[in-house]
């Protein structure tokens, strides 16, 4: 990327969103976000709790390099602008977390961003992507880490725009930290002092890196899953199907850098690229294809221990249904004997119960044969009944 002859501000002819800022040069103030009344001019900028300018409270981070060294670290953008004018051949790297409106179109003026990687920025939810707009990249980045607790994979949003003398991060998540990666950096002013594209390698690495504890993550829960399944656990199955969720936004997250990687490895040559700064990004692209592998085969383990689950609650259903319906054969065996049974039995309670009507003219009676005969009917009916019971297998 080409040094710039000048660090005049921009014309707002490509923005007619934005109001024109005569103030500028006296005073640098932010503009107040869309309505929010701004201090009356003149007057100083309201102060937040912490110190810090109001409309600059999501500035994290806002410092001007030379030579790999930080030389100034204003308070707010105003100042950052300003500072960096004063300072030939230095860069500006600022951190922002969540900005307004205001802030964004305050950089986007200053430091002539196109239009659509603001709204990107001030919306949000983007795909991972890198886009060129003349001599600035932007670049969308899905950070993720992996929560112990709840055992699930957090996705952070990050927003980077690169141009020859300025870096500005844009968080809309937890993740990443970047306080570390730009700890890194100046610690090693060698590399800090190869310019905005170092700064940009040093995100990029530190947001791949922080894909490898979320790796390990998912491998630990993706061996639980697979014990739950074996051992018949109800929950393995909403479990797996959470867990794919994630891997889906984690696909998401990481496939796009692939291709990413390349269109920036493809551009060594065109924009002079250091050569040093060439190896770092070439082992970033290694390890994101590694990481885009192991999501992918993520992916395709849980299809099939979903497809095992599936199986393993097929069977076990079957085996419960063929309980079941072992026990009702039982139970209508034994249903079988009782209803045999009670019918034998009724059969000389209905001779007993006709004959013990003591009617007059029963002519069995007063016969000297009636008792044995009574006893011998219910004989040949209890007999006719058992055998015919025993025939068809009740008995």
């Amino acid at each position: 990327m080409s040094e710039r002859s000048s660090r005049t501000p921009r014309s707002s002819r490509r923005y007619p969103w934005l109001r024109p800022t005569a103030a500028r040069e006296a005073n640098s103030a932010p503009r107040p976000s869309p309505g929010r009344p701004g201090p009356p001019r003149g007057e100083p900028l309201p102060v937040a709790s912490d110190g810090a300018p109001a409309d600059d409270r999501s500035v994290v981070d806002a410092a001007v390099y030379r030579g790999g060294r930080r030389v100034g670290t204003p308070g707010t953008l105003a100042a950052t602008y300003r500072r960096l004018r004063e300072e030939p051949g230095a860069m500006a790297w600022i951190g922002l977390y969540r900005p307004s409106e205001a802030e964004l179109l305050s950089l986007a003026e200053e430091f002539d961003l196109h239009k659509l990687s603001i709204e990107d920025a001030m919306e949000a939810h983007q795909r991972p992507k890198l886009e060129r707009y003349g001599e600035t990249l932007f670049v969308v980045l899905r950070a993720a880490r992996y929560l112990d607790a709840p055992e699930e994979v957090d996705f952070g949003e990050l927003h980077i725009f690169v141009g020859p003398d300025f870096v500005i991060t844009v968080r809309h998540g937890a993740a990443p930290d970047l306080s570390a990666v730009r700890t890194r950096m100046e610690s090693t002013p060698e590399l800090l002092a190869l310019g905005p594209e170092a700064v940009l390698y040093a995100i990029l690495d530190a947001v791949v890196d922080g894909y490898a504890p979320v790796v390990a993550g998912v491998q630990n829960d993706i061996d639980e899953i697979e014990t739950e399944v074996f051992r018949g656990d109800p929950q393995a199955s909403r479990r797996i199907y959470e867990l794919s969720r994630e891997m889906v936004e984690f696909q998401r997250a990481t496939r796009p850098l692939v291709g990413m990687l390349r269109g920036l490895m493809a551009g060594f040559d065109k924009y002079g690229t250091d050569e040093e700064l060439q190896r770092y990004l070439r082992d970033v692209a290694d390890h994101v294809t590694h990481t885009s592998e192991r999501v992918d085969g993520f992916r395709s383990a849980l299809t099939d221990i979903l497809a095992v689950n599936a199986t393993l609650v097929t069977q076990q259903q079957n085996a419960e249904m063929r309980a079941l319906a072992e026990a009702g054969f039982e139970q209508n065996e034994e249903v079988k004997k009782i209803s045999a049974w009670a019918a034998i039995l009724f059969a000389p309670t209905l001779v007993g119960t006709i004959y013990g009507m003591n009617f007059t003219q029963m002519p069995e009676l007063h016969w000297a044969f009636g008792y044995p005969f009574a006893i011998v009917l219910m004989a040949i009916v209890c007999t006719g009944l058992y055998r015919v019971f025993k025939r068809r297998g009740w008995l």
